[in-house]
């Protein structure tokens, strides 16, 4: 790690504040984004919580060594995908995907009961399709979900352009037909 203050402790103590509020900032904004992608891609709760600490550990040290400060929230996604990655190949587990929302299932209260259970249907029944499509399909809808732009997310997943728009055509295109059927 260079030390940009040598020889002068109280700036370097100040500049290293003003870093950890910055990352404290974004650790607000990005945290359950980041979290979320992580449940979505098959770690659990834990594993995803501890992930989004080494990332923005990591976060912490790029800022402080004054490496490059652009699309700093791709960076952080990509790292999280790699090292939610590391984790669960270490971690030898058979994938079970969780798909979480911002929310419970909350069904309007002025449906009546039979369409309250249409309704907790429908979305059973796309939470299911989600989780059996190919991983890099749900990382991509996850990564989507999250605002990330197709490059950004082409960049996250190692993996081109046009195959994040196919991915992401083909399973919006098989979410349509199960909400028809």
């Amino acid at each position: 790690m260079t030390i940009p203050f040598e020889g002068q402790p109280h700036a370097r103590s100040a500049h290293v504040a003003r870093f950890e509020e910055e990352i404290s900032l974004l650790f607000d904004a990005w945290r359950n984004g980041l979290l979320r992608y992580l449940l979505s891609s098959g770690l659990s709760l834990e594993d995803g919580e501890e992930v989004v600490q080494e990332v923005f550990l990591a976060l912490f040290q790029h800022v402080v060594d004054r490496k490059p400060r652009h699309n700093l929230r791709g960076w952080v996604f990509r790292v999280a995908h790699n090292l939610g990655l590391k984790r669960r190949i270490a971690a030898n587990r058979r994938m079970e995907v969780s798909i979480h929302f911002d929310a419970d299932v909350h069904v309007d209260s002025a449906l009546n009961p039979e369409q309250q259970a249409a309704a907790a249907q429908r979305q059973t029944r796309l939470e299911s399709l989600v989780r059996v499509l190919p991983e890099q399909d749900r990382c991509c809808l996850a990564l989507r979900a999250e605002g990330l732009r197709y490059r950004e997310i082409a960049e996250i997943l190692g993996i081109s352009l046009g195959s994040v728009a196919g991915s992401l055509a083909r399973s919006l295109r098989r979410i349509a037909r199960a909400d028809k059927g």
